[in-house]
C-alpha cells in the first residue's frame, strides 16, 4: 500500500502551512486501523493539503495515493477520502478563466491549473469509483455517487450505472445520493438534461419511497426551474406527510468514536446531534434544494413553511424555519402567519425547536410583531417572585460581583452570549414591543448584559426613560481602561436611545477619561449621547466647545453637533464644520461634516456654497451626503435631486439615505416617482446577498419600504 511515496521529494512541495514533508504521515493516518488516528489524518488533509478548498503541489502529488486508499477493501473510512478526492477534483473553474489566456507570471497562474490537473487527474483515476457503487460499507456507497457524477469523464455511462443501481440499492440514504447525482449530470451535462428530467419526472410518480418520490420532485425542480407543477405545493406536502408516517423510528447516535480535538470531529457531532431523533433528517436537505429552485415564487414558498410549521414532526417545524430564514432574508412578502406559527414554537419541548425559532425571530425587527404575544409568554416563565435567577442574565436576583463594568461576559467581547431567553428578549424589544421594557430593567440588574439589548432599546419609545437610571448606574461603574470603547459605547447608545439626561456627569467622566486606546471612537460615541440629551446636556457645552478643534473630523463634527443641539448657537459650530469641506480632505470626513450640517438644517443655509463641490465627487457617499445637505439647508431640490437619483441607481445600499431625503422633500421630489412606485413593486429585497447576511439586513430593508411609501404619499399629496 502507498507504494512509491518515499520516492516522493515531499519537503520541495507546500501546503497551506509551509514544506509538505509531514503528508506521508497524513496518508498513513487514513489507512490506521485507529479510528482516532484516522480522523486526525483527514482533518489534517482539509486543514492544510486542501486548505479552505485549495489545491496545491503537493495536493495534486497526493491524488494517486489516495485512488489507491479508495480501491483497498480494507481500508476502513474509505466513503470519507472518496468525499475528499470530489473536493479536490470538483473545483470547476469560470468559464471566462481560461488557462490559456492566464498570464504565468500572475499569482493566480498556479492555483488555477493546479485546480485543472486536480481533476484530470482524477478523471484518469475515476473508473475506481464505479464498482463502489455496491461496495459492502454503505457510507462509501452514500459517497460513490457524487464523485461519479463530479469527475467520471463519461457522463452518460454513469447515468446508466446510477439509475441502474437505484433498482437494487435498499439503504434509504444511499438511494437519495444516487438520484441526487443523476440530477448532478442534469445540471452540469445540457445534452443529457432532457433525458434525465424526464426520468426524474417519471420517478416522482412511480416510485413507491415516498422520500424517492420528494427527491426526484425536488430536483426535477432544480434541473427544470421553469417547468415546475402548479400543484407543487399539495404534491410535496402530501409527500412529507406519507414519510411522516412510514418512515422508520427517530434516529440515534452511531456507534461512539474516540473523541478527538478535530474540526472534522466536532463537525460530525454537530451533524449527528442535529439529526438525532427525527426519522427522516434528510428532508431538509431536498426541501433546500426544491426552494432553491422556486426561487421567486413567494407565494408557493411561504405555503410550503405554513405546511410544515402545521406538521406534527418537530424536526419538520425546525426545518421550516431556518428555511423561513433563507427566504425572508430575500424576499419580500406576507409573512404576518408564518411569524405567528414560529411563535408558537417558543413553548415546545424540544429544545432545539425553541432554539430555532429564537433566532429566527431575533431578526425581524418590527415583523416580529405577530410573535410578540408568544415572546413575552415565554419571558414571563419563570419571572415571577421567587423564581431565582433566569439564564441569559435575566431575571432573577444573583449578586452583581466582579469590578469593571458590570457587562461580564467572555474575555473576547464583555458581553454575554446568546441563550434562548436573552435572544426572546432580544426579539421582543426590537419588535418594538413595550412589554420588553420591564424585563430590560431586570436584565440591567444582573452581572451581565447581552451587547444587543442594549442597542434595541432605540424603538420602545417614551416607555424606555424608566431605564435611564439603571443604564447611569452601569456606565459609573465601567473602568477607564483599554476597555473601555467596547464596554461603555453600547450603554452610551442606550442613554441617548432612552433620553437619559440625567447621566451628564457619567458621560462626562468617560469623555474627559477616554484612554489612548481608541480614544476618539469613545470621544465621538460620548459627544453623540450628549447631542441626544439637546439642551439638558449645558454642563458639557466647555467640552464640546474644547473638541470642535479636534484633529478626528468624527470627534470634531460630533461636537459641533452636540453644541449645536445645547446651546442653538451656530457662532463657533459652522467655522468648526466647513473646516472639513474643503479640498483634499477624506470621503469619510467630509460625509461627516455635511451629515452634520443636514441635521442643523436651514439655520445652516450660509454653508450651502461649501456642500457645492461634493455634488462632483467620485465618491459616490460624498455625493449623497452633500446633496441630501444641500436640499436640508437650502430647500435646493434641482441641485440635489438628480446626484440623489443617480446614486440610487449606482449604488443599492444608498437607497435609505436617499429614500429618507426625498421623502423630506415630498412634492419637490415629483421627478422620483417612478423610481420610488419601482421599487415598491419589486419582490426581492433591496439589499439581499447571496450566501451572506446581516442581522439588520431585513430591518433595513423594511425601513426602505416604510421610508418609500411615505415619499410617495407626500409626493401625491403634493400633485392635487
Amino acid at each position: 500500500m502507498l507504494t512509491g511515496i518515499e520516492e516522493v521529494d515531499w519537503a520541495s512541495l507546500g501546503h497551506a502551512y509551509g514544506p509538505a514533508d509531514d503528508v506521508p504521515e497524513l496518508l498513513r493516518g487514513l489507512a490506521s486501523a485507529d479510528p482516532a488516528e484516522r480522523e486526525t489524518a483527514l482533518d489534517g488533509m482539509y486543514g492544510a493539503v486542501h486548505h479552505q478548498g485549495d489545491v496545491y503541489d503537493s495536493t495534486l502529488a497526493c491524488i494517486p495515493f489516495l485512488l489507491e486508499l479508495v480501491a483497498d477493501p480494507a481500508v476502513q473510512d474509505r466513503g470519507c477520502i472518496v468525499e475528499l478526492l470530489t473536493s479536490i477534483g470538483g473545483i470547476e473553474l469560470d468559464d471566462d478563466e481560461e488557462l490559456d489566456e492566464l498570464d504565468p507570471d500572475d499569482e493566480e497562474f498556479i492555483p488555477a491549473a493546479n485546480y485543472a490537473m486536480a481533476a484530470a487527474a482524477i478523471a484518469a483515476g475515476a473508473d475506481v469509483f464505479l464498482g463502489l457503487v455496491s461496495d459492502p460499507d454503505p457510507e462509501v456507497r452514500l459517497a460513490a455517487p457524487c464523485a461519479l457524477a463530479s469527475l467520471h469523464p463519461e457522463p452518460a455511462r454513469v447515468l446508466t450505472l446510477l439509475r441502474e443501481r437505484l433498482t437494487v440499492e435498499r439503504d434509504t440514504e444511499v438511494r437519495l445520493a444516487l438520484v441526487a447525482a443523476v440530477g448532478r449530470i442534469a445540471l452540469r451535462h445540457a445534452a443529457l438534461r432532457t433525458e434525465t428530467v424526464d426520468w426524474l419526472g417519471w420517478l416522482a410518480r412511480a416510485a413507491q419511497d415516498p422520500g424517492l418520490r420528494l427527491a426526484a420532485l425536488a430536483l426535477r425542480a432544480r434541473c427544470a426551474p421553469g417547468d415546475i407543477p402548479d400543484d407543487i405545493v399539495p404534491w410535496v406536502t402530501g409527500l412529507l406527510e406519507e414519510i411522516r408516517t412510514s418512515a422508520p423510528g427517530p434516529t440515534v447516535p452511531g456507534a461512539e468514536r474516540a473523541a478527538t480535538p478535530t474540526l472534522i470531529g466536532q463537525v460530525r457531532e454537530l451533524l449527528e446531534e442535529h439529526a438525532a431523533g427525527r426519522p427522516a433528517p434528510w428532508t431538509e436537505e431536498l426541501l433546500r434544494t426544491l426552494h432553491a429552485a422556486l426561487d421567486d415564487r413567494v407565494d408557493d414558498r411561504i405555503a410550503l413553511i405554513l405546511a410544515q410549521l402545521r406538521s406534527p414532526d418537530w424536526g419538520q417545524r425546525s426545518d421550516a424555519i431556518w428555511l423561513c430564514g433563507g427566504l425572508i432574508r430575500v424576499w419580500r412578502g406576507r409573512y404576518e402567519e408564518v411569524v405567528r406559527l414560529v411563535g408558537a414554537q417558543l413553548n415546545d419541548p424540544e429544545p432545539r425547536l425553541r432554539e430555532a425559532a429564537t433566532s429566527f425571530l431575533e431578526r425581524l425587527f418590527e415583523l416580529g410583531a405577530p410573535a410578540a404575544d408568544a415572546l413575552a409568554a415565554r419571558l414571563a416563565v419563570g419571572s415571577g417572585p421567587g423564581a431565582g435567577a433566569l439564564p441569559g442574565g435575566v431575571g432573577g436576583g444573583g449578586p452583581r460581583g466582579g469590578s469593571g463594568s458590570g457587562l461580564g461576559g467572555s474575555p473576547q467581547n464583555g458581553f454575554v452570549g446568546r441563550s434562548g431567553r436573552d435572544g426572546a428578549l432580544l426579539a421582543l424589544a426590537r419588535a418594538g414591543d413595550t412589554r420588553a421594557v420591564p424585563l430590560l430593567a431586570r436584565a440591567l440588574e444582573e452581572r451581565e448584559v447581552r451587547r444587543e439589548l442594549l442597542y434595541a432599546m432605540d424603538g420602545l419609545g417614551p416607555s424606555a426613560a424608566m431605564l435611564a437610571p439603571l443604564l447611569r448606574r452601569r456606565l459609573a461603574e465601567v473602568e477607564l481602561d483599554e476597555r473601555l470603547y467596547d464596554r461603555a459605547a453600547p450603554l452610551l447608545y442606550a442613554l441617548a436611545a432612552v433620553r437619559g439626561s440625567q447621566a451628564v456627569p457619567e458621560v462626562l467622566r468617560v469623555l474627559r477619561g477616554a484612554p489612548a486606546n481608541r480614544r476618539d471612537w469613545v470621544r465621538e460615541s460620548a459627544l453623540r449621547t450628549l447631542a441626544a440629551f439637546g439642551p439638558a446636556a449645558q454642563e458639557a457645552v466647555p467640552d464640546m466647545r474644547g473638541l470642535l478643534a479636534a484633529e478626528s473630523a468624527t470627534v470634531a463634527t460630533a461636537a459641533a453637533r452636540a453644541l449645536w443641539a445645547a446651546e442653538g448657537d451656530l457662532g463657533e459650530v459652522l467655522t468648526a464644520l466647513e473646516r472639513w469641506l474643503r479640498p483634499g480632505v477624506s470621503g469619510a470626513d467630509w460625509c461627516s461634516a455635511a451629515q452634520a450640517l443636514g441635521e442643523i438644517g436651514p439655520a445652516a443655509a450660509s454653508a450651502a456654497p461649501a456642500l457645492g463641490p461634493g455634488l462632483a465627487s467620485r465618491d459616490l457617499w460624498v455625493r449623497v451626503r452633500s446633496a441630501a445637505a444641500l436640499w436640508r439647508v437650502s430647500g435646493d431640490a434641482a441641485a440635489a435631486l438628480p446626484v440623489l437619483l443617480a446614486a440610487w441607481e449606482e449604488n443599492r445600499h444608498a437607497r435609505v439615505d436617499v429614500a429618507e431625503c426625498l421623502a423630506e422633500m415630498g412634492p419637490a421630489a415629483s421627478g422620483a416617482q417612478l423610481v420610488i412606485l419601482t421599487e415598491l413593486t419589486r419582490r426581492r429585497r433591496h439589499n439581499a446577498r447571496e450566501g451572506a447576511s446581516g442581522s439588520h439586513d431585513i430591518h433595513l430593508d423594511e425601513k426602505l419600504l416604510t421610508v418609500c411609501r411615505a415619499a410617495l404619499a407626500r409626493m401625491e399629496r403634493g400633485a392635487f
